[in-house]
């Protein structure tokens, strides 16, 4: 399988920019639905997470309080460490059996912490949903209605944009936008990099399979 790894900051598009991807054929594996289902009401690591963090980490339902979480590990480091020690290793036994079930030519990999973590080891190639940081911040706060406080916080735990850059073998330019009735549209130039990008990915992928 060759395995596109599509990462970016906080509020950059990598979503929309996925979403144009699947429409092409291309399956797709989210990094943030394997940390969904991981923590899922009954598991393993929810059970852990409680016992840890205490009964405020959960809702009244059951299911994890992101929201309380959130606030814990930006607050306090160690707590933070901990939880990835947790999770990191769950997120990525499921994204593994993920991409072994895929079955388009090549799959897209979205992480926004692709990069951050060893899971780019997982990919052949990088791709970079790229934006300033000024539009991650206005996008972010627009979407999340979260502070721009809050959103730079993110920000800070990120690689930063140079550090990403550096990594990437494919850049997809998000900065231009056309506004809609709630919120942000990605325009036609945005389409246009993904059908480009999907072609060399197509051959890349053909190659592969190739290659003894």
């Amino acid at each position: 399988m060759y395995v596109v790894g599509l990462t970016g900051g906080i509020g950059s598009g990598k979503s929309t920019v996925s979403d144009l991807f699947k429409k092409l054929g291309t399956d797709i594996i989210d990094a943030d639905l394997a940390a969904r289902k991981v923590v899922e009401k009954g598991s393993s690591a929810l059970s852990q997470i409680t016992d840890y963090f205490g009964k405020d980490s959960l809702l009244e339902n059951g299911t994890l309080n992101r929201a309380y979480l959130r606030s814990q590990i930006f607050e306090y480091q160690e707590k933070r460490q901990w939880l990835e020690s947790l999770l990191h290793p769950l997120i990525r036994m499921w994204i593994e059996q993920s991409l072994s079930k895929a079955r388009s030519p090549y799959v897209i990999f979205e992480s926004p912490l692709l990069l951050e973590t060893n899971q780019h080891q997982l990919t052949d190639r990088i791709l970079v949903v790229d934006i300033p940081e000024n539009l991650q911040i206005l996008r972010a706060t627009q979407r999340d209605g979260n502070s721009t406080e809050q959103i730079q916080a993110i920000i800070d735990t990120q690689i930063s944009r140079k550090e990403r850059l550096k990594w990437a073998d494919d850049i997809i330019d998000n900065s231009e936008t056309a506004r809609i009735e709630n919120g942000y549209n990605h325009s036609c130039n945005l389409a246009a990099q993904v059908k480009e990008l999907h072609q060399s990915y197509l051959t890349l992928a053909a190659n592969k399979k190739l290659t003894p």
